[in-house]
């Protein structure tokens, strides 16, 4: 399957691909921060630089995008074409490059999350697009894990 872009046009766009600040975590933050939460945003000094870190309760939050992190990977994708996102790369452009590519990226989060629990933090996880669509139960699933207090 032939590239729709041009080799400057796909530079240019992957060029664009944010690692922080996306829209996802600025809104994310946003609903924090009404909310009366105060956190740290890319924290270097914890594993993985999560994307949002709420110090005082020893939790990390990180947003992360279906395609780069590999979410449906084996299953359940939304496509009309495919089943997964494993079969969509399958039959992309540079299929070595891209399997190789989010497979490393899903297992760097699972030693991550690993990492930050053995540290006693609390990690969670959300996908970009639940973030976008159903901001209010990521936050309900944050202000939980800090009513729970609970650690890892």
């Amino acid at each position: 399957m032939a590239d729709t872009k041009t080799a400057e046009e796909r530079s240019r766009n992957m060029a664009a691909i944010r690692s922080t600040d996306t829209r996802p975590e600025i809104v994310l933050r946003k609903a924090l921060w009404s909310r009366g939460f105060r956190y740290r945003k890319n924290l270097k000094s914890l594993p993985g630089k999560p994307d949002i870190v709420l110090t005082k309760y020893r939790i990390c939050i990180f947003v992360d995008s279906e395609f780069f992190h590999g979410k449906n990977f084996d299953s359940g994708y939304q496509s009309r074409k495919y089943t997964s996102l494993r079969e969509q790369i399958e039959h992309s452009n540079h299929p070595e490059f891209w399997l190789k590519k989010i497979t490393a990226n899903m297992e760097r989060d699972r030693s991550v999350t690993e990492k930050l629990e053995n540290e006693g933090w609390k990690v969670i996880r959300f996908w970009s697009k639940d973030v976008l669509h159903n901001t209010e139960s990521c936050i309900a699933e944050i202000e939980k894990a800090v009513s729970s207090g609970e650690t890892c």
